[in-house]
């Protein structure tokens, strides 16, 4: 599909009713994917989601030198990366995902260079690098921006140090926990992101060889060493898809079981799904969401892991904007998210924005209406609110939808909606 082109038009209302699978974690696969860079050999990568920004990430991988086979039927995927690989990540590529910075550290520590340019993705506000640069350059890298690139140097190769994150900042702990794998003497890291993506992330690395102690704490430990190995590894299942299904269970008043999803991941979200009424079992494989009723406002503010994470804002938002009562919502993590509102509102939603708080007023039922995705998760949010929408809702720019859910629509019509790519 092109960007251009892609929309989805949602006939709603809609009851959504049965079993979804959830894949691997987009934000697990591409930091896994350029962690690999590390050490010469094949990688294989299994439970690696089919979306467009894997594709994105495949190809800067092969302008770098590797060779990338995927196999979307069985979501597995080899990196055979050469002895030396490339270290200039162009910006045709780095506009279109964030996580092509994840390339930085590698690059770094392994080949003692890199140019990667700024990079792009989701309109969702700041993400300055201050703090990956920081803590790189502590290691004793030489940075410097020119003509939109970041050009990063360690002739020498990085050393051990001991850095405090002002922020637990997921992308900045990723890049430094994988320049320090090869780094001479021992790094300490404070303050770090605690996100199961980044322990799933270190967990890959020790399987290279990598010592890494602290995973899952707010303290991460990294002895260097001197060369890694290939190696296999599954990427854990996606938390905010798995949470974004759940919510769409609990707004459209359905009962879907999700197979793969890890409830121990979404402890808060989950909580605030129950305390709107949401009956959540255990299963086998996962678990299972059940609403018979309109939902109840719940109040949210996200937070880094292990709070609300901030990607299932928009859905908390929407089910507001659906529920019985009033509610605030906080947005305590990017600053741009509440763009989203501007295109719930159009469909009806009764939403006022102040400064990081927005105040929702639930309707019993929003209406339908031609409205833009501006990110991957507003995309989402903005799918459930038409399923519980009166008439035809357009989501252009669906084409963001797609770099974090495979076959969403496919999944939606299984369980029950009507909803056609256009």
């Amino acid at each position: 599909m092109t960007e251009s082109s892609t929309a989805l038009r949602i006939a709603g209302p809609a009851r959504l009713v049965g079993e979804v699978t959830v894949t691997g974690a987009k934000n697990s696969a591409l930091k896994l994917m350029a962690a690999s860079l590390l050490a010469p050999g094949k990688n294989t990568l299994r439970n690696v989601p089919d979306i467009a920004d894997v594709g994105i990430m495949s190809e800067l991988l092969r302008r770098l030198g590797c060779v990338v086979d995927f196999d979307p039927a069985t979501n597995v995927m080899t990196i055979e990366v050469p002895q030396t690989p490339g270290h200039i990540a162009e910006y045709d590529l780095v506009r279109k995902i964030r996580a092509s910075i994840n390339v930085l550290g590698p690059l770094l520590t392994r080949v003692h260079q890199a140019e990667i340019s700024l990079p792009g993705g989701d309109a969702i506000g700041s993400r300055g690098l201050d703090f990956h640069i920081a803590g790189l350059e502590a290691m004793g890298a030489a940075i410097s921006f020119e003509h939109g690139f970041i050009i990063a140097t360690a002739p020498a190769g990085l050393r051990g140090a001991e850095i405090e994150l002002k922020f637990p900042s997921v992308g900045a702990t990723e890049n430094i926990m994988t320049a320090a794998v090869l780094a001479s003497g021992t790094t300490i890291i404070h303050n770090v992101a605690r996100e199961p993506d980044i322990i799933d992330l270190g967990e890959y690395l020790i399987k290279m060889g990598a010592q890494i102690e602290g995973l899952g704490s707010p303290t991460i430990t990294v002895n260097g060493v001197k060369e890694l190995h290939a190696a296999d590894h599954s990427t854990l299942a996606d938390r905010i898809v798995t949470g974004t299904w759940a919510f769409a269970a609990a707004m459209t008043q359905g009962d879907i079981t999700i197979k793969g999803g890890r409830a121990d991941h979404l402890e808060i979200p989950l909580d605030k799904l129950v305390a709107a009424g949401a009956v959540i079992t255990s299963t086998p494989d996962g678990f299972r969401v059940k609403m018979d009723k309109r939902p109840v406002a719940v109040d949210v503010a996200t937070l880094p892991y292990p709070g609300f994470p901030t990607d299932l804002q928009p859905m908390a938002i929407s089910l507001n904007a659906i529920a019985t009562g009033s509610a605030i919502v906080t947005e305590n993590v990017f600053e741009a998210r509440f763009m989203f509102v501007n295109e719930l509102q159009r469909l009806g939603a009764n939403i006022t924005v102040d400064g990081h708080h927005a105040a929702i007023s639930g309707k019993e039922q929003l209406s339908g209406a031609p409205v833009l995705a501006t990110d991957i998760r507003a995309g989402a949010g903005l799918v459930l609110a038409a399923l519980c929408s009166d008439g035809v809702t357009i989501v252009e720019d669906a084409f963001h939808i797609e770099r974090g859910y495979p076959n969403f629509a496919q999944d939606l019509r299984a369980l029950g909606a009507q909803v056609e790519v256009i």
